[in-house]
């Protein structure tokens, strides 16, 4: 059956047009690994994933678009803007995971993963 056997895709993620500040791809932003609390600026054109990869960090990950699901993490707080196509809206709505090859956190936001 495959990597994905059982998988509902969700639609693809666009920018969320609500009252909350939409992730502004040209914005560096801070992830902080709840274990540790080491905190990485995440630059405008890298995802976190490669920041956490560079740094050593060892996440699982395949496909890099959103699409695989290989890299969800599970977020222990701040407020991500979802950007793949895995997650269903109720999933993105609750807030609890996210796909860091894609996926950013809003304006003023730090993201804290639980790694």
């Amino acid at each position: 059956m495959g990597l994905f056997a059982g998988r509902r895709r969700a639609a693809p993620a666009r920018p969320s047009t609500g009252s909350a500040p939409v992730a502004d791809p040209t914005r560096s932003f801070s992830v902080r690994l709840e274990s540790d609390g080491r905190t990485f600026v995440v630059p405008p054109g890298r995802s976190i994933l490669q920041v956490l990869t560079d740094a050593g960090v060892e996440v699982d990950s395949f496909c890099r678009n959103g699409i695989c699901g290989t890299c969800e993490q599970n977020l222990v707080s701040g407020e991500p803007e979802h950007r793949d196509s895995f997650l269903t809206a109720d999933e993105r709505a609750a807030g609890q995971r996210i796909m860091i090859c894609v996926s950013r956190a809003r304006p003023g936001e730090t993201l804290v993963l639980d790694l």
